[in-house]
């Protein structure tokens, strides 16, 4: 089934084709593989980056906040960086490039997406607290990218490198993930006192 990728803000996409029309822009950036390229580079497959905070076991429905949206960039057929954007007072501006294990990891989950059976809108979630990132398959295709919580039947699935005990590339519903990303931030015990 196919995804349905949402379309990025044109301001965001906007701002990482200058960035990569910039010689300096892609010449300072800490991305070996970016500055090494020859050919041309697009931007592809934007993605609404989310952010899940305090992740607490409340009863209530979890919180994100749209923080960016990321581009991968092409050369080619092959990824070789991505490109960030951030919402600043004067709207969307170039963030940063970047690359390392995510970004592998984000095109497999991809996908892997692609392959399931029922459609659904690609997002990043990132689970600071976990040091998590993962690509959430959110149920509602004709949603607002900028907005909305995970639902208990949306789907996650952890990027490498996931944190002890979480499995990369298994896909998760939210209703099953979420309790285990909750007991995994629970306070231990302490020694000697009752369980």
């Amino acid at each position: 089934m196919p995804l349905h990728v949402p379309p990025a803000p044109a301001p965001a996409l906007r701002s990482v084709l200058a960035a990569l029309g910039s010689p300096t822009a892609v010449r300072e950036a800490r991305t070996p593989a970016l500055r090494s390229v020859q050919g041309p580079l697009s931007p592809e497959l934007p993605l609404p980056v989310h952010v899940l905070d305090q992740i607490v076991p409340s009863g209530h429905a979890p919180y994100t906040r749209l923080t960016g949206w990321r581009f991968l960039i092409r050369s080619g057929e092959r990824a070789v960086a991505a490109a960030e954007t951030t919402l600043t007072p004067d709207g969307w501006t170039f963030s940063h490039f970047f690359e390392g294990p995510y970004l592998s990891s984000t095109e497999r989950a991809l996908r892997q997406a692609e392959s399931m059976r029922t459609p659904f809108q690609p997002r990043l979630l990132s689970i600071p607290e976990l040091y998590m990132l993962t690509l959430w398959l959110h149920g509602d295709t004709d949603a607002d990218a900028s907005a909305g919580t995970p639902r208990p039947t949306d789907v996650l699935v952890p990027l490498a490198p996931a944190p002890p005990g979480i499995a990369a590339h298994r896909p998760h519903r939210v209703a099953d993930l979420l309790p285990v990303m909750t007991r995994r931030l629970a306070p231990a015990p302490l020694l000697g006192s009752p369980a």
